[in-house]
């Protein structure tokens, strides 16, 4: 693109909520810890720690800045996904020389985003489009300041490995935040799709992620299908070794990404918010926590219900029985939110 003037070709979301395309995992995470009265305020705190004012200071010297005289073609991707996802405010980007294929948003207060020559040099406008949506979702949804509590402790971990049990009591919480991190990327992927509304584009680029370049080489079609042998793994051994590798990584394997997008692109949830039907930011503050716990439990069943995992078949009880008691408590904390939430109004 070659306009200054943000592009109106595609449909726009006045007001959209992250919550509509948030997964149910990620959103109900999200909800529940935004309204913890002050936890923001402290989170900002802690996160001053890692002094984002000399992270973007070090991008500031050493990367190109996007502009309108600077990677002008990013620079509008930029603007028009802002526009199209209705952000209050642009964020910088920054371009760095870096062969590795990558694109990252950083910061708390003002977030900016990041993205790698490598991944310039991999994909093609509409493909860049897709990641710089996805990437715009995480700071619409807010996922850099919920991030920060991972580094946070990982910080944390390394201070007090000496004592007893505290490295391991941290490493099992950061377990968890990774799990919560890999359903905020299928977040974000969908993100990506609102932005950019070519569903093939959003699957090419993940599929480059994977295999690179030559994308003559590679079979949308094969390539879920590679994600359905993914999922079907064998034997039980199979889904443990699978579960182990997963238990440390940030991202789900592109396969799992792929099979995610393809799949919220056909069931109904994207053409519904094509249609206009979305949640709005106007609504966030009487999101009800126990709804959206509920919905997380429901999309983890359904998870469940569909893979052909052996070892998930293996496990599904006792997984099952520790969502019920989970949706519970949770349930319970909820409503008792939500009761204070209608007394003060």
């Amino acid at each position: 693109m070659t306009s200054n003037t943000p592009d109106r070709s595609r449909t726009r979301f006045p007001g959209i909520s992250s919550r509509a395309y948030e997964h149910p995992a990620d959103r109900s995470a999200l909800v529940a810890l935004r309204s913890l009265s002050g936890f923001d305020t402290v989170l900002r705190r802690l996160a001053g720690l890692f002094s984002e004012r000399a992270i973007r200071l070090m991008f500031l010297g050493g990367t190109v800045r996007a502009s309108e005289s600077q990677y002008r073609h990013l620079y509008d991707m930029m603007r028009d996904s802002a526009y199209i996802l209705d952000l209050p405010d642009v964020p910088e980007l920054y371009i760095t020389q870096d062969p590795a294929p990558n694109a990252m948003t950083i910061g708390v207060d003002n977030p900016f985003i990041v993205v790698n020559t490598g991944l310039i040099d991999l994909l093609d406008d509409e493909e860049l489009r897709f990641v710089i949506g996805h990437e715009v979702g995480h700071v619409l949804s807010g996922h850099a300041v919920y991030r920060t509590m991972a580094m946070i402790l990982t910080n944390l971990g390394a201070r007090i490995a000496w004592l007893p049990l505290g490295n391991i009591a941290i490493a099992a919480i950061l377990m968890g935040l990774n799990e919560w991190q890999r359903k905020s990327e299928l977040s974000a992927d969908r993100a990506g799709l609102l932005a950019g509304q070519d569903v093939e584009a959003g699957k090419r680029a993940l599929m480059k992620l994977a295999g690179g370049a030559r994308l003559s080489e590679m079979d949308a079609e094969s390539f879920l299908e590679q994600a359905r042998e993914y999922d079907a793994a064998g034997d039980v051994r199979d889904g443990l070794l699978k579960f182990l590798n997963l238990l440390n990584r940030s991202h789900p394997y592109a396969v799992i990404r792929f099979a995610e997008l393809d799949r919220w692109a056909r069931d109904g949830e994207y053409a519904r918010i094509l249609g206009g039907d979305y949640e709005r930011r106007a609504d966030d503050s009487s999101a009800s926590i126990s709804e959206e716990i509920k919905n997380a439990a429901n999309a983890y069943r359904e998870s469940w219900n569909r893979s052909a995992d052996p070892f998930i078949g293996a496990v599904k009880g006792v997984a099952e029985g520790a969502v019920n008691a989970g949706e519970r408590l949770f349930g319970r904390f909820g409503r008792g939110g939500d009761d204070d939430d209608n007394r003060q109004n």
